[in-house]
């Protein structure tokens, strides 16, 4: 596998998507070695984790070249070591499927978005990001689409066909102490949240703005994440918010603080303006929470009948949801409906069968 900043505990969807994936791919007997950036995963973690082999590569750590020259190195290893499989995953460091292939090696690609669409991205990058689309969706031996618009895009633009499969989420025990959201500040069923890496396509700034708006008393919006980086756009965010106590920044958080965070919501809100299949929300509907979601096709590919959309930008839609939400309550029963959505469309044990299913037809 390559393409991925690392896991455990590294942020990010494509990392979380992998983590799960090799999981299950060790119970289907599969030998997996990762190739992580140096920088990104942590000093505790070593050459092997629950049966997962790593192997450290050092990485630029300016962003534009990052994934870019970790993935040219982890391909040119992957020509010493000669894997059965080199999984590609995103479509920057697909840009190397071509050399990958030119050593002979056999190459899946999944495509988990349109990258080019990141707002942070300039005119060369986003130029680069779309060679890497094409190069991986052409020369790979089999590629992979998360959702179907995705999916769409890909025979429409290259005239191939990818394997569709699916981001996944384990369904989690409905049971955790919330003590833990004493230190944040918070009440169980009284808090907006959103877990995401500040980035402006997630438009922080909007959910700010629409929360304003609805003025739910005794509410609070807390923010899950952290940026990449240092950058203008966190600060930009925090500034908005000034000294609101009435909006909260956990940071990144993981385990069983993430755990609780979910758990004790009342309502989970992603706003976002560019998504591939948004494993967070997949996460809030293994909660059973009710969510609330821009419009974008990404976000309506998950399950229409458990989300509630609102046209992306437009705080003041939103800010009514909000103000709905909040005021109808905790449903226990629609709670359980929204967690067998995901029993039975999401699991990653059928997702990793799917994906063996691919390596096994490639080695053909």
């Amino acid at each position: 596998m390559v393409g991925l900043r690392g896991f455990p505990n590294v942020q990010g969807g494509v990392e979380t998507h992998v983590e799960n994936l090799c999981r299950e791919l060790i119970r289907l007997n599969c030998a997996i070695t990762v190739l992580v950036r140096a920088s990104h995963q942590h000093p505790s973690i070593g050459g092997e984790w629950n049966n997962i082999h790593f192997k450290k590569i050092w990485a630029f750590s300016f962003v534009s070249l990052e994934a870019i020259v970790h993935t040219l190195l982890g391909v040119l290893y992957a020509g010493i070591t000669r894997p059965d499989i080199l999984h590609i995953h995103a479509i920057g460091p697909a840009l190397m499927t071509p050399l990958a292939r030119l050593l002979r090696l056999r190459v899946v690609v999944t495509h988990h978005g349109e990258d080019y669409r990141r707002q942070k991205w300039g005119k060369l990058a986003r130029y680069v990001l779309r060679v890497g689309e094409r190069f991986g969706m052409k020369y790979a031996n089999a590629s992979i689409a998360i959702s179907n618009g995705i999916h769409a895009s890909i025979v429409e633009k290259f005239g191939v066909t990818p394997a569709h499969i699916p981001n996944g989420v384990d369904l989690p025990k409905l049971a955790a102490s919330p003590t833990v959201l004493q230190r944040f500040g918070i009440k169980p069923r009284q808090y907006i949240l959103l877990v995401s890496r500040f980035v402006p396509e997630k438009r922080h700034l909007d959910l700010i703005d629409a929360f304003r708006r609805a003025a739910i008393p005794d509410w609070k919006l807390v923010f899950v994440g952290k940026s990449d980086q240092r950058d203008d756009y966190t600060k930009l965010v925090k500034e908005s918010v000034g000294a609101s106590k009435d909006i909260v920044f956990t940071g990144f958080q993981g385990g069983e603080i993430l755990h609780a965070l979910y758990l004790h919501a009342g309502v989970f809100v992603l706003p976002s303006s560019h998504e591939g299949l948004p494993i967070s929300i997949l996460e809030a509907m293994s909660y059973g929470l009710p969510i609330i979601a821009s419009d974008i096709l990404p976000n309506r590919d998950i399950c229409d009948e458990a989300i509630d959309y609102f046209p992306l930008g437009d705080t003041a839609v939103l800010a009514a949801l909000l103000k709905i939400k909040a005021n109808s309550g905790f449903d226990e029963q629609r709670c359980n409906e929204i967690r067998n959505v995901i029993r039975g469309k999401f699991g990653w044990s059928d997702i990793a069968k799917q994906t063996h299913g691919v390596y096994l037809k490639t080695l053909q």
